[in-house]
């Protein structure tokens, strides 16, 4: 009768030590499975937006960035993710007609609304920046350009983003923030990380390239001086990014962007005219084109060479000869004195050009027009190309490039011949240091210019925040998985043992 009860208490303990451990193997592989999951489960994006639009001379553009809300060394890692051109042209040629600008900028800021998450529309910061064809207008009327500004701020203060301001940065900014977009986007400014392995990858981090920025009113030059030369403090300037100081020459020629410079080409070579026909080699055989005079001098540009002429209006016949073009255009570069050691021109302090340059804007445009983007054309070839498409008449140009606009396909012989002319001469680039010259369109996906590195500045005032990180440190994680780990295995080894050999079990506890 005791070996029937004690038989049945055996059963009885069994049962329950086998619950007791199955209890255990279920709650170890569930603490396992949710701890696991918690704790490599992707974390919440913390991103930040920012909008920059680019009032340029001929046109404005708006380019929405993002970054991490988590910063390296207090500068952003900013990426470019939407690009919107505004129909029309800039913002100055809207001097006389401010109420149109609300309408102007309408499409393309819905489209930043629709963009960025509605949830950041408040905190997301709206800059505009206002480059030559403002400067111009502000030397014009400084009434008029203040008018332009406030009707435009007006405008963007009415959307739901968080306005910063509109400005008109100056040529030095604006040939700075250029160099600052083109090095970023090369990976110069930081060490290679997770965050830009792909932007930095095979990309020689301890030196910077200059910058080159060709617009329709002015044109920059801007690189690190390794000299440490500032015989023109007023060409120098001062950046810290990613916990670097970079001090770079910079200067911003107005009036020698490629559309002023031709107004100023055609306001010089006009003079000599008495019948109202001016024979240009700028511009192919067989074109011809009406100016009126009022519109020649509309320009502060051309001031200088204003003239009462006997007609309000004259004709170009295009010759097409490129260096009889390129002779014409030197005459705009005054190399005729010199306070500095060295000089662009214009009496302007350049030094010697180090290292290797990015030429973006209307130098890439142009140039990419002409097949000469390639690295491997040299500056002899470029010349001989040039030369070469001058020359042909306006009828085969215009069959050849049926998709082009006439305007622009017109100007691509003079501004073909005015970036040469500009680099050869105004810069003093030489055959050797030619290869130095990157034409750049855009890098990494994202528009080689000064908007980008407008954005980059800008969010060192940006305050960083602290990242999302797992509900645990890794040494808490690593320690809880091993004892689930320990106390599954435990059980299993055990309820098997039971299940083998209950008797020596017994016997062991006896």
């Amino acid at each position: 009768m005791e070996d029937i009860k004690d038989s049945n208490a055996k059963r009885f303990c069994t049962r329950n030590i086998l619950v007791i451990l199955g209890f255990s193997c279920v709650i170890a592989v569930i603490a396992l499975i949710a701890v696991g999951i918690s704790q490599n489960k992707p974390l919440p994006q913390n991103v930040k937006y920012g909008i920059v639009l680019d009032a340029g001379s001929s046109h404005t553009s708006l380019y929405i960035y993002s970054w991490p809300a988590e910063k390296e060394n207090d500068t952003g890692i900013v990426q470019q993710i939407e690009e919107c051109k505004v129909a029309g042209p800039g913002i100055s040629k809207y001097a006389q007609k401010t109420n149109e600008i609300g309408a102007y900028l309408t499409e393309c800021m819905e489209r930043s609304s629709e963009v960025i998450p509605v949830s950041q529309h408040q905190e997301t910061p709206v800059y505009l920046g206002a480059t030559a064809g403002m400067r111009l207008l502000r030397m014009e009327s400084e009434q008029l350009a203040d008018r332009v500004m406030a009707a435009v701020i007006r405008s963007l203060s009415d959307y739901p983003f968080n306005f910063q301001g509109a400005t008109i940065i100056s040529g030095q900014e604006e040939g700075a923030y250029g160099w600052i977009t083109i090095n970023y986007l090369l990976g110069n400014f930081i060490q290679k990380s997770n965050w830009l392995s792909l932007i930095s990858e095979g990309i020689n981090d301890e030196k910077t390239f200059g910058a080159l920025d060709l617009g329709g009113a002015s044109t920059q030059i801007t690189f690190v001086n390794e000299n440490h030369t500032v015989e023109s403090p007023d060409n120098s300037l001062q950046f810290r990014l990613y916990g670097k100081d970079y001090d770079v020459y910079t200067h911003s020629f107005l009036c020698y962007g490629k559309d002023q410079a031709l107004w100023q080409k055609l306001a010089k070579d006009i003079q000599v005219s008495s019948d109202g026909i001016l024979s240009d080699p700028c511009f192919h055989s067989g074109y011809e084109k009406i100016v009126n005079v009022s519109d020649l001098y509309k320009t502060p540009c051309t001031k200088r060479f204003e003239r009462t002429l006997p007609f309000d209006q004259f004709k170009i016949q295009g010759t097409g000869n490129y260096e009889q073009c390129q002779q014409s255009i030197l005459e705009l570069f005054n190399t005729s004195y010199c306070p500095y050691s060295q000089c662009a021109f214009n009496g302007i302090f350049l030094p010697p050009l180090q290292g290797s340059f990015g030429a973006f804007s209307a130098f890439y445009f142009v140039m990419d027009f002409l097949n000469l983007t390639s690295e491997k054309v040299s500056q002899e070839e470029a010349i001989r190309r040039i030369e070469s498409f001058c020359s042909q008449s306006w009828k085969v140009v215009r069959t050849s490039f049926p998709g082009i606009k006439e305007k622009y396909l017109s100007e691509y012989c003079f501004s073909g011949t005015y970036i040469l002319s500009l680099l050869l001469h105004g810069y003093h680039f030489t055959s050797n240091s030619w290869e130095n010259i990157h034409f750049m369109g855009k890098i990494r996906g994202a528009n080689a210019g000064w908007t980008l590195g407008y954005m980059l500045n800008l969010t060192n005032m940006i305050p960083a925040e602290q990242p999302f990180s797992p509900p645990l440190s890794h040494s808490t994680y690593v320690f809880l998985m091993v004892l689930f780990s320990l106390i599954l295995a435990a059980s299993i080894i055990t309820a098997l043992f039971f299940f083998k050999k209950p008797s020596y079990f017994w016997k062991e506890m006896v």
